[in-house]
């Protein structure tokens, strides 16, 4: 090939790359537009692990599209009351929510199984459900009629039972007991006498001093612990059987979810789950540390007793099949929850739970011997 042939050539292949780099690149602006939407939050930036999950799922969005889609965290507040958050994506007036569902059974008891309910599933059936089981189709059935699409994004692991002002020994004390208590929970509970009060969170601990109430419940022993408790209801019970495996939501508009491109949606449905992993491991680390700390401060522990977690778990049952009986939605995926459920159990029971029993006996021989040796 001579000088003059190759220059040619080469000319003619640089203006061929360089039409190409001309049409590459719109095509690349059109596929990855910078989008920016706001998400409200419906809990305060103090509660750092759970409202920490948007803001770690929003980390995710932005660095996996190099900053071409912002989603902006807003506490509780700041844009939307804390419990109108959903209200307001379904609206249009924010783009999208992080939330817990069960804040808006009062509209439809169906929201409250997107979160839990009592006696609902741990958080390893619940994300076995969502991820394998159909669940979070089930469930954006029901959004879609709500005009918002909704993926988990979060989850605190079995609740504690909340703390008392004197000690639950049977049903008979839970007469009359003024107690905070959020959603669906109260409904159920108030079958056994209970008194449900909603307090919000930074009104709690006056609540309790002063007597207003007898109880509250609120998370686990991270987030109690900055609430300061212990110090005027010194009984701290558990488990908190209204709270199996709680897992919270990003929400989206339906028609602005719609304007995604794929590649955007998959994303955000990618850093969803994965701000759902992390939110729980970080729940799994910080909690023991905080138990411990809560008992050396005064904080009595007490398991409820048998025959109020069978009086709970009697009158839970008795109130879905009320609502089951007029809400087709609410049926269909409680069903859909208890099949898997009944399975789960059967699993779990094999490895899971005589594994994590041999060694909690084992752990606590541990710790008498090096109390002996002390």
């Amino acid at each position: 090939m001579d000088r003059r042939s190759f220059l040619t050539k080469a000319a003619v292949g640089g203006a061929a790359a360089a039409g190409a780099a001309a049409l590459a690149a719109p095509a690349i602006a059109q596929t990855a537009p910078k989008v920016t939407w706001r998400v409200t939050s419906s809990f305060p930036k103090s509660l750092d692990t759970i409202f920490g999950a948007a803001e770690t799922m929003s980390k995710y969005v932005s660095e996996a599209t190099d900053g071409n889609l912002t989603l902006q965290v807003f506490p509780a507040g700041e844009l939307v009351p804390g419990l109108e958050a959903a209200d307001a994506v379904s609206a249009g007036t924010v783009e999208a929510c992080h939330t817990a569902s069960y804040y808006y059974w009062g509209k439809d008891p169906t929201y409250a199984l997107g979160t839990t309910v009592p006696f609902g599933m741990n958080v390893r059936q619940m994300n076995a459900w969502l991820y394998y089981g159909g669940g979070i189709d089930l469930l954006n059935e029901f959004y879609g009629t709500q005009n918002l699409v909704s993926f988990p994004c979060g989850n605190t692991g079995v609740q504690m039972a909340g703390w008392y002002r004197k000690e639950i020994n049977s049903v008979a004390d839970l007469q009359g007991l003024k107690m905070r208590i959020g959603g669906f929970a109260g409904k159920i509970i108030e079958k056994l006498g209970v008194v449900p009060q909603q307090i919000a969170g930074g009104d709690i601990y006056p609540s309790l001093e002063k007597g207003t109430i007898d109880a509250a419940e609120w998370v686990g022993p991270y987030d109690d612990e900055k609430l300061g408790f212990f110090k005027v209801a010194p009984y701290y019970y558990y488990p908190g059987w209204w709270e199996g495996g709680p897992t919270l939501s990003t929400m989206f508009n339906s028609a602005k979810w719609a304007e995604l491109p794929p590649a955007y949606q998959a994303i955000i449905k990618s850093a969803c789950e994965a701000a759902n992993g992390n939110m729980m491991a970080s729940y799994d680390y910080k909690n023991p540390t905080a138990l411990k700390s809560l008992v050396a401060n005064g904080a009595q522990l007490r398991p409820f007793p048998q025959d109020v977690l069978q009086a709970a778990f009697d009158a839970a049952n008795a109130t879905y099949a009320e609502i089951a009986a007029t809400n087709a939605p609410f049926k269909k995926i409680k069903e859909s929850q208890d099949a898997f459920k009944r399975d789960a159990y059967l699993w779990a029971q094999i490895a899971e739970y005589n594994y994590d029993t041999f060694m909690m006996v084992q752990q606590q021989g541990l710790l008498h011997g090096v109390h002996q040796q002390d």
